[in-house]
C-alpha cells in the first residue's frame, strides 16, 4: 500500500513541475515580446535599443541586438543606442537630484549646495538617446516664441497656476503665451524696464544708455521675460535661476528664444569672470543677500564693471514692517561698507552703483568688513572656485582709467577689448581673428544653404569660443550665441564679455548645465580632439549634444579628418543626417594647430525629428 501511494504522489509532482514549467515559459515569451515596446533606462549599462520605433529615422535593418561601442577598434560600428525611459525626457545628468538622493551626497541646503553640479561617475552616466516627449513639435520660431511655445514641448503648467496674479504664462489651447510680467512687474516687462532706465535720467528712457549697458546678469529669472524685453534695447542677459521647485523656468525660457542658464548664488563662484556684466537685477529673487557675512552680494561685486548697477525690486525696499526694516537697515549698512552708493530708490525698486576705482577701498579704516581679496587671488578664476566674503579690487590700469574703457555697443563688438594685454595678445591677432571667423561663418551657411532660412536656427552654441569671433560674425542674424570656454586653456571668456557677448565657462568631459533639446546649432571646433587628448569618451561628447540639440538642429564639427571619419560610425545610431562634408585647405590660419599635419574637415549634420513607439501611440 505505500509503494503505490508513492507512486502516485510522483506522477502527481511530475505533472505539477510540467505545469509550473509550461507556465514559466509562457511568462517568458510573453514579457519577451513586449519587450520589444517598452522604454528603457540606460542608468549604467544595457537595455532596449532602438530599431525603428522612431519617426523620420534610418531606413536601415539595425537589429535590436545590442549596442556596440568601442572607440579603440576601428572596425567596430555602434549600430544602436538604448532610449532613456520616458520620465527622463528632460534630464540634466549634473543637475539630477535623483542622483544626488540615491549617492546619499552630504549636503548643506540652507547654501543650496543640492542645487550646484554634481556629476555622476562614468558607471552611472545616461549612456542612451533622451527621448522627447509624447506630442512634442519643432520649436516655434523666433521672434514669435518670445510671447507662445507648444505646450507639449514642456508639459508642465503649474508655473501658470502658481503665478496666475503675476502673468508669467498662460496656458491657451494647445499653446503656453507669455504676456510678460513678473513677480514684480505684473503688468509687463517693458514698463518696468523704461522706469529703471527713468529713474537712472538714461536717454529717452532706455536702459542701454546709448550703448554704454551692454550685458546684464538677471538672477532669479523666473521665465526670463525680463531679458526678453531687453533684447529690443540691444542689451543681452544672461537670465539666472536653479533647477529648483520652479524647476522648468529656465526651459521655458530657452524654448521662447532666450539666453538663459541653470546655475544658482551657492557656495561655488558664478561662471563668469570679473568684471563681465553693467548691471544686475533681482525682483524679489528670495534670496538671503545678508548670510555668511554678505558672500553673495560680494559675488555680485566680483562680476560687476566698474560704476555697474544693482537693481534691487524687494518688499525691504519699501515695506515698513519689522523684518523688513531690519533686513534693509543691514543690507543698507553692508553695500555702504562695500563702497556702494544708491543711485536711485524709487517706490518698490532701488539701484545701487559700484565704484569706478579703488579710492573709497582704501579710504576706509583699517579692519573694515568685507575685507579686500588677497593680491594673489585671481578674480576671474571660476571653475570649482569657492565664493569668497571679500571686495575684488581693480587692477591698477582699471583704477587708474577708473571704468572699463569699454566702447559703447555695437562698436564693442569689432573693437580690441583692453583686457587683451592680459593675454599677450595684439591688436593685429584680434582683427585677424575676427576677419578669418566672419569668413568662415560665410562659409559654414553657404553649406548649409538648402537647408537653412532665416529663422532656421535661433539659440546657438559655439562650444569653443576663444575670443568670441564665431559669434561676432552672426551679429547681423537674428540669433544669440551661448559662447564656452574651457577652463583648462586662456580664461579668454572676459574678452568675450568685453565685447558684448555671453558666454561660460565649462569642461566638456562633463554634462552642460541645460535641458535636453534647447540649442538649435552647436560649433564644435576641434573639441573633440580636446577631450580625447584629457582621456575623455567621444562616444559621450556625442551623446551629450545630441541630449542639447533641439530636433531639426544642425551641428558644424571642424576637426581632424580621423576624427571625423570616427564619428561617422555613429551617424545612423544617433539618427543625424549629413548635411555637408569638406575639407578645410591645407594651412589655414584656424587650423594650424594640429602638430601631426593631419587636415581638418568641416563636417555639417542635422538630428533628425524621432518619437518612441509609446509616443507614437500617445499621438494617434
Amino acid at each position: 500500500m505505500r509503494g503505490r501511494s508513492d507512486g502516485g504522489q510522483k506522477k502527481r509532482l511530475i505533472a505539477s513541475v510540467c505545469v509550473v514549467a509550461l507556465f514559466l515559459c509562457f511568462l517568458y515569451m510573453y514579457y519577451d515580446s513586449s519587450s520589444q515596446g517598452a522604454s528603457a533606462l540606460e542608468y549604467g549599462r544595457s537595455l532596449r535599443k532602438l530599431g525603428s520605433s522612431y519617426l523620420g529615422g534610418d531606413d536601415d535593418d539595425t537589429k535590436q541586438d545590442g549596442s556596440v561601442s568601442n572607440e579603440e577598434d576601428s572596425l567596430v560600428v555602434a549600430k544602436s543606442f538604448p532610449v532613456c525611459d520616458d520620465r527622463h525626457s528632460e534630464i540634466i545628468p549634473c543637475l539630477d537630484r535623483n542622483f544626488i538622493y540615491q549617492m546619499r551626497l552630504k549636503l548643506d541646503l540652507s547654501l543650496m549646495e543640492h542645487y550646484e553640479r554634481h556629476c555622476p561617475p562614468p558607471e552611472r552616466k545616461f549612456n542612451c538617446l533622451i527621448p522627447p516627449p509624447s506630442g512634442y513639435k519643432v520649436p516655434i520660431k523666433w521672434p514669435k516664441s518670445r510671447d507662445e511655445v507648444w505646450q507639449a514641448n514642456i508639459p508642465h503648467t503649474h508655473l501658470a497656476k502658481e503665478k496666475s496674479d503675476q502673468n508669467w504664462m498662460v496656458v491657451k489651447g494647445d499653446k503656453i503665451n507669455f504676456p510678460g510680467g513678473g513677480t514684480h512687474f505684473h503688468y509687463g516687462a517693458d514698463k518696468y524696464i523704461a522706469s529703471i532706465a527713468n529713474m537712472l535720467n538714461f536717454s529717452n528712457d532706455v536702459l542701454n544708455d546709448e550703448g554704454r549697458l551692454r550685458t546684464v546678469l538677471d538672477v532669479g529669472c523666473g521665465v526670463a521675460s525680463f531679458g526678453a524685453y531687453l533684447l529690443s534695447s540691444d542689451i543681452i542677459a544672461m537670465s539666472l535661476a536653479p533647477n529648483d521647485v520652479h524647476q522648468n523656468q529656465i526651459q521655458f525660457a530657452l524654448e521662447r528664444g532666450i539666453p538663459a542658464y541653470l546655475g544658482v548664488l551657492g557656495t561655488k563662484r558664478l561662471p563668469y569672470p570679473s568684471r563681465s556684466f553693467e548691471l544686475a537685477h533681482c525682483s524679489r529673487c528670495r534670496i538671503d543677500w545678508l548670510q555668511r557675512d554678505g558672500i553673495l552680494l560680494l559675488e555680485l561685486d566680483r562680476v560687476l564693471r566698474p560704476g555697474g548697477y544693482f537693481a534691487y525690486s524687494s518688499p525691504e525696499a519699501y515695506a515698513q514692517d519689522e523684518d523688513s526694516l531690519r533686513i534693509w537697515k543691514e543690507m543698507s549698512t553692508l553695500v555702504e561698507r562695500m563702497c556702494w552708493r544708491i543711485a536711485a530708490k524709487r517706490n518698490q525698486t532701488v539701484v545701487w552703483q559700484k565704484p569706478l576705482s579703488n579710492d573709497c577701498y582704501l579710504e576706509r579704516e583699517a579692519g573694515t568688513q568685507p575685507p579686500l581679496c588677497r593680491s594673489d587671488a585671481d578674480p576671474d578664476a571660476v571653475y570649482g572656485v569657492s565664493m569668497e566674503a571679500c571686495i575684488t579690487p581693480y587692477s591698477k590700469h582699471d583704477h587708474k582709467t577708473k571704468g572699463s574703457g569699454l566702447a559703447p555697443w555695437p562698436a564693442r563688438m569689432t573693437s580690441p577689448p583692453p583686457r587683451l594685454a592680459d593675454f599677450g595678445y595684439s591688436t593685429h591677432m584680434f582683427e585677424k581673428d575676427t576677419e578669418l571667423w566672419k569668413q568662415q561663418v560665410d562659409s559654414y551657411w553657404n553649406l548649409m544653404s538648402s537647408k537653412i532660412k532665416a529663422n532656421t536656427v535661433r539659440n546657438i552654441m559655439d562650444m569653443k569660443a576663444h575670443m568670441g569671433s564665431f559669434a561676432a560674425a552672426l551679429k547681423d542674424k537674428d540669433v544669440w550665441v551661448m559662447n564656452v570656454v574651457s577652463p583648462y586653456g586662456p580664461n579668454t571668456l572676459k574678452l568675450i564679455y568685453d565685447r558684448g557677448l555671453i558666454g561660460t565657462n565649462h569642461n566638456w568631459c562633463e554634462a552642460f548645465s541645460t535641458y535636453p533639446r534647447t540649442y538649435d546649432l552647436l560649433h564644435a571646433w576641434t573639441v573633440f580632439s580636446d577631450i580625447k587628448s584629457k582621456g575623455c569618451s567621444v562616444e559621450d561628447l556625442l551623446l551629450e549634444m545630441d541630449r542639447i540639440l533641439r530636433p531639426t538642429g544642425f551641428i558644424i564639427i571642424r576637426d581632424k579628418e580621423s576624427i571625423v571619419e570616427s564619428i561617422k560610425k555613429y551617424m545612423k545610431a544617433l539618427h543625424w543626417e549629413v548635411v555637408a562634408s569638406e575639407k578645410v585647405t591645407t594651412g589655414s590660419e584656424l587650423d594650424q594647430d594640429n602638430e601631426d599635419g593631419e587636415n581638418n574637415v568641416v563636417f555639417i549634420v542635422r538630428k533628425k525629428l524621432w518619437l518612441t513607439s509609446e509616443s507614437l501611440r500617445d499621438n494617434e
